[in-house]
């Protein structure tokens, strides 16, 4: 399942609401911290391809980028990434924490 691109607001809801846990990943696409930690969470998801994930990225899309902020009650951060379910944050790590190796750990953490 390739990873959803959360570009309004109705759409980051549902997923941070979600009866199921999924991934939400704030991504900076200036940033090569970023793009390491984005290599990383692709490399995760390519192993487990049933992990539902969306990806926000904040210099295109900064108003759901700030709403998932608000809704999590997690500072703002990028590379930020979320493990939600039932609109919690089971887990949440940024910048070089976001690893493949953190992500299999959360997730079964998360279960």
């Amino acid at each position: 399942m390739p990873m959803q691109a959360l570009e309004d607001c109705t759409e980051a809801d549902a997923l941070l609401s979600g009866g199921m846990p999924a991934w939400v990943f704030k991504h900076s696409a200036t940033c090569p911290v970023s793009a390491q930690a984005l290599d990383q969470v692709r490399d995760h998801l390519e192993q487990h391809p049933d992990q539902p994930a969306a990806m926000v990225v904040v210099q295109t899309h900064r108003p759901v980028s700030n709403h998932v902020a608000e809704r999590t009650q997690i500072t703002h951060q990028s590379p930020q990434l979320m493990l939600v379910r039932d609109g919690r944050v089971l887990w949440h790590a940024s910048h070089f924490d976001i690893t493949a190796d953190a992500m299999a750990e959360a997730w079964n953490n998360g279960q």
